[in-house]
């Protein structure tokens, strides 16, 4: 067992990882993947979660494969809308949610435009909402356009919230919601990559689309916005990237 205490400052933080986590493993179970494990909920409550320990090792080729497969699995799953039934949170920071019919619509104002307002400099946070007001309906229409259906997102998929043990890959620590499949990609190369194996392996059973590297740095942006504003400057130059790649699509597109 593994227990994890609520340092966060937010009293439903661990029951909002417990249902997240829950939220995982029926996808995976509706999906048929039997590769991917989640860890079990034992206990929680406001201060305590009490889940299953996963004895840590590295990565195999094989490993890596069977992740990619599973997630792929579960992406293909379509969901109903886009959002959450009830607001969560990433890492430190609160993640708001609400459901809609537009990904695009959602990930602007729910996503990037959250995180601008919380930017404390008053300088930069006008900066960035002057490019939100001026590309955000632009890009939001591109977004809707380039988005298949929703998914269910494990929404933090870096590579500290992917576990391997002697068998199997582990998912830990979600901030679910439904979206862009390839927002939760983007993500696992934010800070290195998952490793050529997991990226073979998901687009055999599930390819991703022709404007993903376009997507990439557009929906990073929203992690990089998170980390600066808890942070600090150091993220601030990912930030400046992933607006650049918002005012690249936008100036593409025909009037």
């Amino acid at each position: 067992m593994f227990a994890k205490h609520n340092n966060t400052g937010f009293a439903d933080a661990l029951i909002c990882e417990a249902e997240g986590l829950e939220s995982l493993r029926a996808a995976l179970e509706q999906a048929g993947v039997t590769g991917i494990r989640i860890p079990e909920v034992l206990h929680v409550n406001n201060d305590l979660l009490e889940m299953t320990a996963i004895q840590s090792k590295p990565a195999t080729d094989e490993a890596l494969s069977m992740l990619g497969e599973g997630l792929a699995l579960m992406h293909k799953l379509k969901q109903d809308q886009y959002g959450w039934s009830r607001d969560n949170y990433i890492g430190l920071s609160p993640q708001p949610n609400r459901w809609s019919d537009s990904w695009g619509e959602f990930f602007v104002n729910d996503r990037l435009g959250y995180q601008v307002g919380r930017i404390r400099v008053p300088e930069i946070r006008a900066e960035f909402e002057g490019i939100l007001e001026r590309y955000g309906k632009g890009l939001t229409g591109w977004l809707d356009r380039s988005c298949e259906h929703p998914s269910l997102l494990h929404g933090d998929l870096w590579s500290g919230n992917a576990l391997f043990d002697a068998s199997s890959p582990w998912l830990i620590d979600p901030a679910v919601y439904c979206g862009d499949r390839e927002a939760d990609l983007a993500m696992t190369e934010m800070f290195g990559g998952f490793g050529q194996p997991f990226y073979e392996a998901y687009d055999r059973m599930y390819a991703r689309t022709p404007e993903y590297p376009r997507k990439r740095d557009i929906y990073n942006l929203y992690h990089y916005l998170n980390h600066y504003n808890l942070f600090g400057g150091g993220y601030l130059g990912g930030c400046q990237r992933g607006f650049d790649a918002v005012r690249d699509v936008c100036s593409q597109m025909t009037p």
